[in-house]
């Protein structure tokens, strides 16, 4: 069996064994959240994925040996919009939805990374890194603006495999008539008086997004690491830009060596996205669905496919694992797992694979014999799962619904959009799932109110 790890590479599109620059000191960067709303289920999947990437490099490598790195953005055009419009201070609304975020990741059963920097904690070596670039000829400065200038750096556009012009037309590129070229991309901007700002050679102002990331995995990791991480909506700009200033400052030719990206998650196959009123946040969930659930939902497609969420899909998992806990038992110390067991996972983080084993090993642990039994806990041990008695997973599951609020006020919308149009058979399909779930539904003065059972 190969006990090599596999990663599909998104510099280059192809799956390649991976090979560390220190197989003593595997570094790993992964883009953490901009905390100016709470996370929702898309958020969860990287975090989720990388989690499991992390267990995977320490189990091969050794627990002292990886460093993981997820950075917390907590300054931002989006911050600073977010905290006027709910009326509050940045510092009280970035670390509300700090720690509510920490809270999401205890939920979905993810450990701590080894580092989680903030971006104003590390505005000094932000400002360092843009000297740099300044001095070396690959950034200028432009109306109190620093911007990087992108046709100076000759493989830009690698990572996302396309042309300059290819990756203009139709992203979000900030158009302004302080930029050289309309592909240049902000390191450095004036604040207005009523926004946070730092000292700089540029006048008072706060660092571009690009930016914040670069200088806090040179400070982590070094000039070149590993594995940078993150959903496939950073790939462009953030990641190609990342590349760029990263390489021209560092004086490197790579920057990560491996590039991984999650797939995104959709609803009714279309991207979870605020403008499409999708959205689904992980606190949504937390009251009526164990952690446990969606952690298996979120690892039941392959990382790299997109994961269409939907009602059969917790449901789904929420059986499977009341099912596995037909054959849990506590542990003293986690069974060793076998390679075939855990080969999926060292190829590319195939889970939908693993978790077939998983049912496999679930089957054998049925004849009753205890080492069986410890074998498949400790494989569901291994991703995250299984991780409560069998008493506290009773006790969350009691009277339950697998919906989440949200879930739940899309499906109402979806009925009374049924009713208006007089299709009154699918208005009673959907109340009565509702009802199935858990979920009693009322109309009164033409209004629809709704509650668990």
């Amino acid at each position: 069996m190969n006990k090599d790890i596999f990663l599909t590479n998104s510099y280059g599109g192809k799956k390649e064994k991976f090979q560390p620059i220190d197989e003593n000191n595997i570094k790993m960067y992964v883009c953490g959240p901009t905390v100016y709303d709470d996370p929702h289920i898309g958020n969860a999947r990287p975090l989720v994925v990388f989690d499991l990437l992390y267990k995977v490099l320490k189990c091969k490598y050794g627990n002292g040996k990886v460093t993981y790195v997820r950075n917390i953005t907590d300054i931002d055009d989006k911050i600073i919009q977010s905290a006027n419009e709910k009326k509050i201070s940045i510092k009280d609304l970035t670390t509300e939805i700090n720690n509510n975020f920490q809270e999401d990741c205890n939920y979905l059963i993810c450990e701590k990374p080894s580092f989680q920097p903030k971006a104003t904690e590390n505005i000094k070596e932000m400002i360092e890194m843009i000297s740099i670039l300044v001095k070396k000829g690959f950034a200028y400065e432009s109306v109190n603006h620093v911007y990087f200038e992108v046709n100076k750096f000759k493989d830009y556009g690698k990572l996302s495999n396309k042309k300059i012009d290819d990756l203009i037309s139709g992203s979000r590129v900030e158009v302004s008539s302080n930029k050289k070229n309309a592909e240049d991309f902000v390191l450095w901007k004036p604040s207005n008086e009523d926004e946070p700002s730092w000292t700089s050679p540029w006048g008072k102002g706060r660092p571009g997004w690009h930016l914040e990331c670069s200088a806090m995995s040179k400070k982590y990791l070094g000039d070149k690491f590993d594995i940078h991480g993150g959903g496939r909506d950073l790939l462009f700009p953030h990641h190609e830009n990342e590349i760029a200033q990263s390489c021209c400052a560092n004086g490197t030719e790579t920057f990560s060596n491996y590039w991984v990206h999650n797939g995104f998650i959709t609803q009714s196959n279309e991207k979870m996205s605020k403008s499409q009123g999708n959205i689904l946040k992980i606190s949504d969930f937390k009251e009526n669905v164990n952690g446990q659930v969606l952690r298996l939902a979120l690892i039941s497609a392959h990382y790299r496919q997109p994961l269409d969420w939907n009602d059969k899909l917790l449901e789904e998992s929420q059986k499977t694992i009341d099912k596995w806990y037909n054959s849990y038992i506590e542990l003293d110390k986690p069974k060793l797992i076998s390679d075939d067991d855990l080969y999926p996972l060292y190829d590319d983080l195939n889970t939908p694979k693993y978790i077939a084993n998983l049912h496999k090993l679930y089957e054998i642990s049925q004849s009753g014999n205890l080492e069986d039994k410890k074998v498949f806990v400790s494989a569901c041990n291994f991703v995250g799962l299984l991780t409560e008695t069998k008493e506290e997973w009773n006790n969350f599951k009691k009277n339950k619904s697998t919906l989440s609020n949200e879930l739940i006020e899309i499906k109402i919308k979806e009925r009374n959009k049924a009713r208006d149009d007089k299709n009154y058979e699918l208005a009673d399909k959907i109340r009565n799932e509702l009802l199935e779930k858990g979920v009693q539904i009322e109309d009164k003065d033409g209004k629809t109110s709704w509650k668990f059972k």
